[in-house]
């Protein structure tokens, strides 16, 4: 694959490396940081529409720095070129997801409310567009370049998904029976994400509505606990 790299020289130490730096080192002490962030969030937000318009291999730096309002330079200032900013992108889905499901498990409450609870922010997931975007730009990445998608999924592999540390937990509590955590959770929320996830991003459906949610939320719910609960009233 071939790389989409800078085509100017480098700068003297002693001149500004790009007029967007100049603009950060004016701002006082405390303020370089959040404006370095913005910038950074910016290229990310363009590459992903450059990415989902594009896709991986004709995406252009030179687009995405347009898209960005920022210099070519300060883009490369953040990430050496396309794979770093894919990278940033697994990175950003991953965060999405991670914080949407931060439910610990509690031993006092029946195992039915909290999975309602846990089901209900992954539904909320698919009613926000950014996560959409995200998520449609890695699958197409994924199904064009297979080895990307392995590589990433390996480097994320120490991580651990909500919903399956909950599952350990209710397991290890004695209220669920002895099962693989992560198969059970996967499982469950390929019952969820076949009617909130799949249709939006394959067939373009809208979000589901409420009552609709609430419908794939309790039947979730209910076929996983009749499968795997040691106590049926749980």
């Amino acid at each position: 694959m071939t790389s989409d790299a800078p085509a100017i020289a480098s700068a003297p130490a002693s001149a500004p490396s790009d007029p967007d730096d100049v603009a950060v080192d004016a701002l006082a002490a405390d303020a370089p940081t959040r404006l370095t962030d913005r910038k950074r969030q910016a290229i990310v937000d363009a590459a992903i529409a450059e990415f989902r318009e594009h896709g991986f291999e004709v995406a252009n730096m030179d687009r995405i720095a347009a898209r960005a309002q920022v210099s070519k330079r300060t883009v490369y200032n953040h990430f050496p070129g396309k794979d770093a900013l894919f990278d940033a992108i697994l990175e950003r889905l991953w965060a999405a997801t991670e914080a949407q499901v931060k439910l610990p498990y509690r031993g006092d409450l029946p195992l039915r409310e909290q999975l309602l609870m846990l089901i209900a922010q992954k539904l909320a997931m698919s009613d926000d567009p950014q996560f959409l975007d995200l998520a449609r730009v890695l699958i197409a990445e994924a199904i064009h370049a297979p080895q990307r998608a392995r590589d990433m999924l390996c480097r994320l592999g120490g991580r651990e998904e909500g919903l399956t540390v909950w599952i350990r937990a209710a397991m290890g509590d004695g209220r669920l029976k002895d099962l693989d955590p992560a198969f059970a959770a996967a499982q469950l929320q390929a019952l969820v994400k076949g009617f909130s996830f799949w249709p939006q991003i394959t067939m373009g459906q809208p979000p589901l509505d409420k009552a609709q949610q609430r419908q794939v939320a309790e039947s979730a719910a209910d076929m996983f606990l009749a499968c795997y609960a040691v106590d049926a009233a749980s």
